[in-house]
């Protein structure tokens, strides 16, 4: 399932109050989605790493209740205690726990319980784990918890990842240059033992390097070490193409400007128009760029309206629309 619809399907399942495990990828967003859902659902959020605990740290330490004569369980401070409270319990990696570890958990994830801990009414549990196939510290997972859960298989799609990029402010070079090679949006490839590799992840780490203000001499090597060389040399030589493009705020005037048509400059140059209308347009400079977008190659003016129309600028009352929508309606029916 592509991001998109794992976090559809996340959301009535946690409605739902129903256990569920999103496999997938090192990298690829599992946790970033699942609190992107808390965030907009104003609920509570607890990433609990099993792999980080011993049995007993979950079910809690036994002490002796000398009034009732009997032993009790002291449940850990990490879990929610207050019953009014709303929220999602996110037991990540719960695959690189070992098996003592996720025995401890079969109780929480099917009885909302373990010991004498209750978990709060309004409370989610949603794990999360890599595949089995990808060789990481993984412990295959009991048939008797696997059946705790609804599986779902999270994918990695580029439409997805650049509709986030977008709304999130990544650097437009990185949008651009994953556009011109999507294949290097995500580059895993399980049999080698490579430290670093590009991800959805890592090339989030990418744009906090750009806007570190690092010195450019110790880009290659710092770049490198989030997506790896290939990758890095790749990224950084397509960067240098954003020294021929046009002056954006001249094609949003309506001024004419000569481009490139060379694929990554026309990739760069979409990519940067998209960032810059998606933080301030107005119906002026929006007809401007349909305007322009006619002087592009057909396919380059097409990837651009579909990638204003993926970030809501309001193209359709633009005077211009009906006159794009004539040139390419060939290509539309």
């Amino acid at each position: 399932m592509k991001a998109k619809e794992i976090k559809e399907t996340l959301k009535s399942l946690i409605d739902a109050k129903i256990p569920v495990f999103v496999w997938g990828s090192p990298g690829i967003g599992k946790s970033s989605i699942v609190k992107q859902i808390a965030k907009e659902k104003n609920l509570e959020f607890i990433d609990l790493r099993l792999s980080l605990l011993d049995p007993t740290d979950l079910k809690g330490i036994p002490f002796f209740d000398r009034d009732n004569n009997e032993a009790i369980w002291a449940s850990p401070n990490f879990l929610p205690k207050d019953k009014n409270s709303k929220g999602i319990l996110f037991l990540d990696e719960i695959n690189t726990a070992p098996p003592s570890v996720q025995a401890s958990a079969y109780q929480l994830v099917l009885d909302r319980k373990i010991g004498d801990y209750q978990l709060p009414d309004n409370w989610s549990i949603v794990s999360a784990g890599n595949n089995e196939s990808d060789r990481g510290v993984v412990y295959r997972m009991p048939p008797p918890l696997s059946n705790r859960f609804i599986h779902l298989n999270m994918e990695v799609d580029f439409n997805d990842w650049k509709s986030w990029a977008y709304q999130n402010g990544i650097d437009n070079s990185i949008i651009a240059f994953l556009q011109y090679d999507k294949d290097r949006l995500f580059m895993f490839e399980p049999s080698q033992n490579e430290k670093s590799f590009p991800t959805p992840r890592s090339w989030e780490y990418v744009n906090k390097i750009l806007l570190s203000n690092l010195n450019q001499k110790l880009l290659l090597e710092t770049i490198s070490g989030a997506i790896g060389e290939e990758s890095a040399v790749a990224f950084l030589a397509f960067r240098k193409v954003m020294d021929k493009l046009p002056n954006i705020d001249d094609i949003l005037n309506g001024k004419e400007v000569q481009v490139e048509k060379n694929p990554q400059v026309l990739f760069a140059l979409l990519a940067r128009i998209v960032s810059t209308l998606s933080k301030d347009n107005n119906k002026e400079k929006i007809d401007n760029i349909l305007k322009f977008s006619l002087t592009l190659p057909k396919e380059f003016s097409i990837m651009l309206i579909q990638d204003m129309q993926q970030n809501q600028i309001n193209i359709e009352d633009s005077g211009i629309w009906e006159r794009w929508i004539d040139e390419f309606a060939y290509l539309l029916e």
